[in-house]
Order: C-alpha cells, then structure tokens, then sequence
C-alpha cells in the first residue's frame, strides 16, 4: 500500500547469532524482552504511550501461545496494552510492521511497537502421530491384561523423531526445502558456484567491515551462566576465503547442486524491536525520527521459485510510491542464498523477466553491487526467521543516515513463494 505517514522512530537488535550457540538456552520471548527493554530504555519510552505491540515469530513455543504478549509483558510494558505475533514466515518482522501501518492508517494507533524474534535453536524434535497414539492406547488402558497389550505394540521406530526445524524450511506444496528453490534459481539464471562463493565471500568481508557500524544498531547480550556479555553478530568470519569455500561439497543436491552451507544464510537466533509512529508522534517526538516509510507490497509466486520474491515485491512497492529502482542509493535484499539473491539481480536487469512476469515494459533495473547490503547480509550475518525482516529496515534506515541519503529499499524473499518490499525516505 501507499503507507500514510508513518514513520520509523528507533529500533534496537540483539546480536544474531548461529543455532547451538551462545544463545541455545534463551527462550525467544527472553530475546524478544531484550530487544524491546532496551529499545524502551533509549528511547526513553513511557510504555503506557504505546497503543499496540505487534512482533513477528515463526516457530512459537508452546509454553508461550501468542509470544509476542508474553513478551511485552515481560518487558514491563502494561497490561492494558494489547498485543499480538504474526507469522509469514521470513517476512514476519516486516508483517508486524505493515500491521503497525494498517493500525495507524485506520486511527487506532498513534505509536505501535513491532518486530520480531526467532529461536532456532529451541525449534523442538517432535514424535510422530503415531507415537502418540501408542502413548494414548496406554494411557487408555486399565487393566493389567489391557496394559500388557498395549506395551506390546511399541516398536522402537515410534521414536523416531520429526525434525520441525527440517520440516519447516521444506514447502508442503511444491516438496523442496529452501536449499533446493536456490538450486532452481542457480539453473535458470545460470549462477555458477564461483560467483555464489563470491558473493558469499563480500557478504563475509562487508560484515567484519562493519562491526563498528552494526554495533550501534545492537544491544549486547548477558548469557548464563557466565553471563559473558555477547556485543556482536557470531557468524562473520574474518578468515573467510573463496578456496575454503570452493572446498565445501553441495548441500542440498550433493550430485549435481552449487548450493553450500558456505553460500547460504546461517540459522540463527535473535530479535529486533521497533518504534512506529503516525506524523504527528514523530513530528513532536525527543529525537529525529530514522526515516519514513514510503510504501509497502507483498507478492506472491510459485513456491518453487520463492527466492525471486524480492523482483516482485519491489516492483509493486516501487510503482506504489511513484519511483524507480534507480533512485534507491541503497538496497537491502535478504541473502537467503548467494543463488536467490544472484537470481534477483539478474531477473531485475532482464526486459523479458519484466515483460513475462511482471507486466512491465522495460526491465525493472539494474542493482548495483556498491549499492547492495553494503553491511553484509544474511551469509554472514544470520537469518532469524522471524526478526530478519525488521532487521532489513533498521540497518537500511542507519546506514542511509550515517550517509546522508534520501532513499532506499529492503526486499526479502518469502518461504511458500511471496516476497515483500518496504520503500523507506529520509528528509
């Protein structure tokens, strides 16, 4: 939609850092708490002024049904504040903020707290149908003849388990796994494996670059039991190097694939907090608002090339604000694979790509490299499911004020075959 003036406030993230790690044992609500006390704190934030809180979330535990209460409430914001969790999948971060849009478009919110968090790590093992009802024939059971019987049924393949994170990240409709769309994308757009470990590779290097600047979008984390402080994203590798990449087997199709974990987004865990604002809010609010945004859009596509997303998605977001790809100074597009990404700039570039898929006369544009996630992406940064969306938005709108520039766009690709796009201003 062509979004009314709505404005980014602030925002704040957690480092993110690879599943198993140094934040296995936080449940995500506590990541979600962290991201959004803080973001109170240095905004100097009443929470009582907030009219909603709206967090993304993809894999909700199940001791904390609608996470994103619980995690409000846990930061100390009242309990007259309603608030809710939303979920499509990798743009989750992003739906809480279009939320937040609808709600102050419609009159209801003046200031909406959005964003998201995801705990890979804690993503459970699970017990097939049949398993349980083993269990339940044994629960059922009351005489010890009836006990004998149903002891009697189990078999020790009943527990083998159901890998949910595995089962997430494959899509039910067209039967591949998110590696295996990239490997789709690799073969259309002919994307050797050199140039995904390349990309890869400036993801990595772009990160370590930048540490300094990501520091001031983060909020370190105290981690029991040491309660060691972790102050940045665990995942870059200053090391890295295109031959040790060039040395990992393929992933997803192990005879004929380009895709690794090398040129792949890390799973991850983390959190990002954001305040949205109407005009009026932002225009009396202590400190410069981040940024406006300008317009958003959601698109849809075959669930076995999802990772072109961000192509459709920003068309429509960019025809809804009245602008070109060319007047964007910066881009942000979710490097959920060096393939997807790879495979958007040459779909962006290509007349027949727009004529065919987009209804366009003329490619949507060139993306430059300089242009593109200059902080590095998700290959070396991580991929949160669920906060990585609003991730995209807060370290777009700090990189353009640091620089001093007026326009940009944060895109991601979306599992199930959507895409989203958000057009952010700076005055």
């Amino acid at each position: 939609m062509n979004a009314p003036p709505t404005w980014l406030l602030g925002g704040i993230r957690t480092p993110f850092v690879k599943a198993g790690g140094d934040f296995k044992r936080l449940p995500v609500y506590e990541l979600g708490r962290i991201a959004v006390g803080e973001l109170l704190a240095r905004q100097e934030v009443d929470p009582a002024q907030i009219d909603e809180v709206i967090l993304g979330n993809c894999a909700q535990p199940a001791e904390a049904a609608n996470v994103a209460r619980i995690t409000a409430l846990r930061a100390g914001i009242p309990e007259a504040v309603p608030g809710f969790t939303v979920h499509r999948n990798c743009a989750s971060g992003m739906e809480a903020v279009a939320d937040a849009i609808y709600r102050i478009a419609a009159g209801d919110a003046r200031l909406v707290l959005a964003g998201g968090m995801e705990s890979m790590s804690q993503i459970p093992l699970q017990y097939t149908f049949e398993y349980a009802e083993w269990l339940g024939g044994v629960a059922r059971a009351k005489t010890p003849l009836q006990r004998l019987g149903a002891f009697a049924r189990f078999r020790p393949r009943l527990l083998a388990p159901r890998i949910a994170l595995a089962e997430g990240l494959t899509d039910l409709v067209c039967g591949l796994n998110m590696g295996q769309t990239a490997e789709v994308l690799s073969q259309e757009f002919h994307v050797t494996r050199r140039q995904q470990d390349e990309f890869a590779l400036l993801s990595h290097q772009r990160a370590i670059a930048a540490r300094e600047r990501l520091r001031e979008e983060i909020v370190p984390v105290f981690v029991p039991p040491a309660y060691e402080a972790v102050a940045d994203d665990i995942g870059p590798r200053e090391g890295q190097t295109l031959e040790a990449l060039a040395r990992l087997k393929p992933y997803f199709d192990r005879r004929n694939g380009t895709v690794t974990v090398g040129n792949s987004c890390q799973v991850t865990d983390g959190a990002a907090a954001l305040l949205i604002a109407d005009e009026a809010t932002a225009q009396r609010w202590p400190v410069p608002a981040l940024g406006r945004i300008r317009s958003f859009a959601f698109a849809g596509l075959a669930p076995g090339r999802m990772g072109l997303g961000p192509v459709y998605a920003m068309a429509k977001a960019l025809d809804r604000a009245g602008l070109g790809l060319e007047e964007m100074e910066l881009i942000e597009i979710n490097e959920a694979f060096a393939a997807q990404v790879l495979g958007c700039l040459a779909a962006a570039r290509s007349p027949d790509f727009a004529r065919a898929e987009l209804g366009r006369d003329r490619a949507l544009g060139e993306i430059p490299l300089d242009r593109l996630n200059v902080n590095g992406g998700a290959i070396a940064l991580g991929h949160p499911v669920g906060s990585s969306g609003a991730r995209l938005l807060l370290t777009l709108l700090m990189e353009m004020r640091r620089r001093g520039l007026k326009r940009g766009i944060a895109a991601l690709c979306v599992g199930g075959g959507q895409g989203a796009a958000f057009v952010l201003e700076r005055d």
